[in-house]
């Protein structure tokens, strides 16, 4: 696009003879300079044509601002992409932005966490029997009951302590996470019993469920569940074998569960958060953990719908990593299995139901993309990657529903101009 510029004008007569330096310039025009103020004569104008358009003997006169045109540009490319390329986008910048950030910021948050962790591990085992005791008296009354149980069970797999540790740590979890799901997925796919429904966080989406979209899912969590899951915890036995029978006939204390599964939480925010951030990264993202994303409002079959590298890396070794440095005992080992299953599925169900852990801040993480990487949301604090959500509704209704009136009813979203209307 051109602009022409105003058009030459001579001097009159009169005025030229009086202004010798004038004179010698309305000399110095030729016939070109009098083609282009018949061409310009007049306002600005602008000259639509493109450049092989416009006359060969043609010039352009000035080139319209580039900054301008090349925003242009960019505001109507944006206008053409769809919602997932705006969203990949926004992640792309936003990676882009993190990486930029000075290395002395992310030391410095990295000190905090280590300065919040030690001191929760310092508390507990300063504080572990005030804290504990009216549990450790139950677990005291009740101890000979549980060691009779595993003695009878010990006894029964003498012998075969691999067959007991793979239906301690394959079995037993599987069973509850498909339980919890199968109900889970009642829900979903008929909406009913329709008082569930009520709790849905993200309202007008899966009302019901996309049931190919589904199966899709299905099939990749049976993937990873049969072949990944599976073949680490065979690697995780071996290893755990090295430093003594992960079987052994005595259970382990209360006061020594309770500091491991405090041990492998705490492990497990740490590698989850670090590995999730990693796989955020725009060159990974779009290979790896983009298939996840794929449900910007999840259901509890999603926590483990992911591609099997990510599976492995983020979901299943801050998981299993805890036990295998612990050697922990088959009974810890088996109850962290199925407390980190019904965790990571109740974070995903699309649900906030009363009396169970708030999952508005994992479902946030699907609908917002860049925000909510950690479990517990220590270290988002602490990264300040926990930012925006908590200037939103759903930071408000994260807490623990303890009535049966939905938060999303008691904490209702903030009309928009298009509802008032």
């Amino acid at each position: 696009m051109y602009v022409c510029g105003p058009p030459v004008r001579t001097p009159p007569p009169h005025v030229s003879h009086m202004h010798g330096k004038d004179n010698i310039k309305d000399r110095a025009r030729g016939p070109r300079d009098e083609e282009r103020n018949d061409r310009c004569s007049g306002n600005f104008r602008v000259r639509l044509e493109s450049a092989d358009q416009a006359p060969a003997n043609q010039e352009p006169c000035v080139v319209l601002n580039t900054r301008r045109a090349s925003r242009r540009l960019r505001g109507a490319e944006r206008r053409n992409m769809t919602p997932e390329t705006r969203t990949d986008t926004r992640g792309v910048a936003s990676a882009s932005r993190q990486q930029q950030a000075a290395p002395g910021v992310l030391w410095d948050s990295m000190k905090k966490a280590a300065v919040v962790i030690g001191s929760g591990i310092l508390f507990l085992a300063a504080f572990g029997n005030s804290l504990t005791w009216h549990l450790q008296r139950f677990w005291g009354a009740s101890g000979d009951f549980w060691q009779d149980l595993w003695t009878k069970l010990h006894v029964t797999f003498e012998g075969h302590h691999t067959a007991l540790f793979y239906l301690g740590t394959m079995l037993v979890p599987t069973l509850a996470f498909w339980g919890v799901n199968a109900l889970l997925l009642l829900v979903d796919t008929t909406g009913k019993p329709a008082f569930i429904t009520r709790y849905r966080i993200q309202v007008d989406k899966n009302n019901p469920v996309d049931k190919r979209k589904l199966f899709h899912a299905l099939k990749t969590v049976l993937f990873n569940h049969l072949c990944i899951s599976g073949p680490m915890v065979v690697g995780a036995y071996q290893l755990m074998t090295l430093r003594g029978d992960p079987c052994g006939p005595q259970l382990p204390t209360f006061h020594r569960a309770l500091l491991e599964l405090a041990f492998f939480s705490i492990l497990e925010e740490l590698m989850f958060y670090y590995s999730h951030r990693l796989f955020h990264q725009p060159s990974l993202y779009k290979r790896f953990h983009k298939q996840h994303h794929e449900w910007t409002a999840p259901i509890g079959i999603v926590c483990i719908y992911a591609h099997p590298l990510e599976h492995m890396i983020s979901n299943m070794l801050p998981v299993a990593l805890g036990p295998v440095v612990l050697a922990s005992h088959l009974t810890t080992t088996s109850l962290w299995l199925c407390m980190a299953l019904i965790s990571t599925t109740i974070s995903h169900c699309g649900y906030h139901l009363p009396f169970l852990p708030s999952p508005e801040f994992h479902d946030f993480h699907h609908l917002r993309f860049n925000q909510c990487f950690g479990v517990f949301g220590v270290l988002d604090r602490l990264h300040g990657t926990d930012a925006k959500f908590r200037l939103t509704k759903q930071y408000e209704r994260h807490s623990l529903l303890t009535g049966l009136t939905p938060l999303s009813e008691s904490v209702p979203d903030a009309p928009t101009k298009g509802r008032d209307l």
